[in-house]
């Protein structure tokens, strides 16, 4: 994909875009969303995965709070909400605002890119855009007939824990609201909804990228039935620091990407 034939913009809602489109009628539809770690703008994402060959109409949507939306105060503001409540003040709103705030955005888009009304639909979605993925799935809203999710945060809970021992402070301190959004983003739990949408899914995930990740992967390819792709000697971010603008595509990315599509091409009719 070269950057000219990308288009970005804002959504009427305020969601920023970077968009591919087809002239192909009928063609299908993917909605993408990228990491918080690199690539963690639409635009990086695009250039990561941009799904090479793959004649569809895919549009990359920005996450809450990072990238056109980041706060005032960049990323200082963002661990300073970590550090307040990572879980209310920076989880919830990205992945319950970026599901809450889809079917208006993809409709805009699907309507300004001329998208059949009858194209299929996938998902795709990187590390906390693959929650955001999954909880659009689960909610009914998108239709979707196939999913991939990369390097993916399928259980919140354990990468809170997480980050807390990584960062070297005190344990986090769950409370009743704190677990209800856990719960919320907790997809292992949630199998039962994601099966009942009939999506194919497919889950890569680098055996290199930390336990919070691979392990709710696996659990989550056991409870759903997924596809489960484990990739040698790859970590969690699919392109190099600070993964805002497009950069060159690395070897782990290209690899996801030939997945991805392999999976779209086949369950995307």
């Amino acid at each position: 994909m070269t950057e000219s034939e990308l288009i970005s913009g804002t959504t009427s809602t305020g969601v920023p875009f970077v968009a591919r489109a087809t002239s192909t009628t009928g063609a299908p539809v993917i909605a993408a969303w990228h990491l918080l770690d690199p690539p963690r703008t639409p635009a990086a994402f695009a250039a990561a995965l941009p799904l090479a060959g793959l004649d569809a109409t895919v549009l990359y949507l920005g996450l809450p709070l990072s990238g056109d939306r980041m706060p005032d105060g960049g990323f200082d503001e963002i661990m300073r909400l970590a550090g307040d409540d990572a879980v209310m003040r920076l989880f919830a709103p990205i992945l319950e605002g970026a599901v809450a705030e889809f079917p208006a955005a993809f409709a805009e888009l699907c309507e300004r890119f001329d998208v059949s009304p009858d194209a299929a639909v996938g998902l795709l979605g990187g590390s906390a855009g693959s929650a955001v993925a999954a909880g659009v799935l689960a909610s009914g809203t998108s239709g979707a007939s196939a999913a991939v999710f990369v390097s993916p945060m399928l259980q919140l809970a354990p990468n809170i824990d997480a980050m807390a021992e990584f960062f070297g402070g005190d344990a986090y301190a769950w409370h009743p609201e704190s677990r209800r959004v856990a719960a919320e983003m907790d997809f292992v739990a949630r199998a039962e909804e994601i099966t009942a949408t009939d999506a194919a899914l497919r889950v890569i995930v680098g055996l290199d990228d930390e336990p919070a990740f691979v392990g709710p992967a696996r659990l989550f390819a056991v409870a759903t039935g997924a596809d489960l792709q484990l990739m040698e000697s790859v970590a969690h971010a699919l392109a190099e620091e600070p993964g805002i603008e497009p950069a060159p595509q690395t070897e782990a990315a290209a690899a996801y990407d030939a997945l991805a599509v392999e999976w779209f091409s086949e369950h995307l009719r």
